[in-house]
């Protein structure tokens, strides 16, 4: 554990401890103000260092700078008292005052529905992470308009790039991260420019209308799940950029067993199992990708139940970029045009990926995606099928 997230778990500690204490005494009292003045100082350190500290709650589970935290009966109590108040984010930025630390502590030593009106300032955000799709029921024509506006801005020659380090690996030469972060930075501008809804739009159109290649896809769809979340800045880029990489290992695999037809035998799918171990081997070679990429080209088949592929231990602890990984990959997997079998339709996947929620696939990030994928139902007017 880095010194960055133990810091950032003592003050949320810290947070909680204040407002224990301040529901219990009055606010002048001694160990109120000592435990304030100490979750000031140390929060105003870490935010020096790092600009910003983020707390999002998905379920029970907390996640602090996007990484998940050990299951424990503190921070499943932090993440309920949070939620209680209808809390799922919370960050704090550089400048925080003293007043702001301290409106904080009163809010959550209140009791739920008594305190003040929970509301955001200069230095502490709130959120709840529910995505704002909007859109015009009626306009299917132009959401469909403008989504092919959107593909324009998806340049083929971005596509042609991705495709040519693609082949730089297959060569066995050594891949340049810096083209693959252009591309994801292009992906995070044209949402902040057209909008989230147009651009998943365009990762989901029919295959044969428009052409994407899997990985820009999971991408588009992982960038999408994780601004839902209120991951933003590099730790989205670096979800971006894991996404773009989390199959590079499939390059080690012989294509004739990745498009065989027919039904693998057993030594073939042990060839393809090799693929993320192989692709995370290849990725921490690499100067300047991201750790998370090669945790998730390792962890995206692991399934949340740990079930899948290569084993895992019982404690091992999954990545969050993994987990929005495995439900990006798997959607779009079942929505492409496979050499053993047709695309499946959207209310057959739905289905699928409901029923595999809590053991295959994190039963929260699961109806996160959902909640994403129904927004956009009505303003495109049911072009989801494929």
């Amino acid at each position: 554990m880095n010194d960055a997230n133990l810091a950032a778990r003592n003050i949320i500690r810290l947070l909680q401890s204040a407002s224990a204490n301040a529901a219990l005494y009055e606010s002048g009292h001694l160990q109120v103000v000592r435990l304030g003045n100490q979750l000031f100082e140390e929060l105003s350190a870490a935010l020096e260092a790092c600009g910003e500290l983020s707390v999002i709650v998905v379920e029970n589970e907390l996640i602090i700078n996007g990484r998940p935290q050990e299951h424990s009966l503190f921070f499943n109590r932090f993440a309920t008292m949070l939620k209680a108040r209808g809390i799922e984010h919370l960050k704090f930025l550089r400048g925080i005052t003293r007043e702001e630390v301290k409106s904080l502590v009163y809010l959550l030593s209140a009791a739920v529905g008594q305190g003040e009106e929970i509301a955001s300032s200069d230095h502490l955000r709130f959120g709840c992470l529910k995505l704002p799709m909007g859109g015009d029921p009626s306009g299917s024509e132009r959401g469909d308009q403008a989504a092919a506006e959107v593909l324009k801005e998806l340049s083929q020659q971005e596509l042609d790039r991705f495709t040519e380090m693609y082949r730089t690996v297959q060569r066995r030469q050594q891949l340049k991260i810096s083209g693959i972060a252009e591309v994801v930075t292009g992906f995070v501008e044209l949402f902040r420019q057209e909008g989230m809804p147009l651009l998943v739009l365009a990762a989901l159109r029919d295959s044969d209308e428009y052409t994407f290649t899997h990985s820009a896809n999971v991408c588009i769809l992982n960038l999408a799940q994780a601004m839902a979340l209120g991951i933003e800045g590099p730790q989205l880029r670096d979800i971006g950029v894991a996404a773009m990489l989390h199959d590079i290992g499939k390059l080690f695999v012989p294509e004739e067993v990745l498009n065989k037809k027919g039904k693998l035998t057993n030594e073939e799918f042990e060839l393809i199992k090799q693929h993320p171990v192989r692709g995370a081997r290849y990725l921490m070679d690499v100067p300047g990708v991201p750790r998370m990429a090669a945790i998730a080209a390792y962890e995206h088949h692991a399934k949340f139940n740990l079930s899948g592929y290569p084993e895992f231990s019982a404690s091992w602890r999954l990545n969050l970029c993994s987990h929005l990984t495995m439900v990006s990959d798997f959607f779009d997997a079942t929505r492409t045009r496979r050499s053993y079998r047709e695309p499946l339709e959207l209310d057959q996947i739905t289905t699928m990926m409901l029923d595999m929620s809590g053991t295959e696939l994190h039963p929260a990030l699961t109806r996160n995606f959902f909640q994403i994928i129904a927004d956009l139902k009505s303003p495109v007017g049911g072009r989801l099928s494929s």
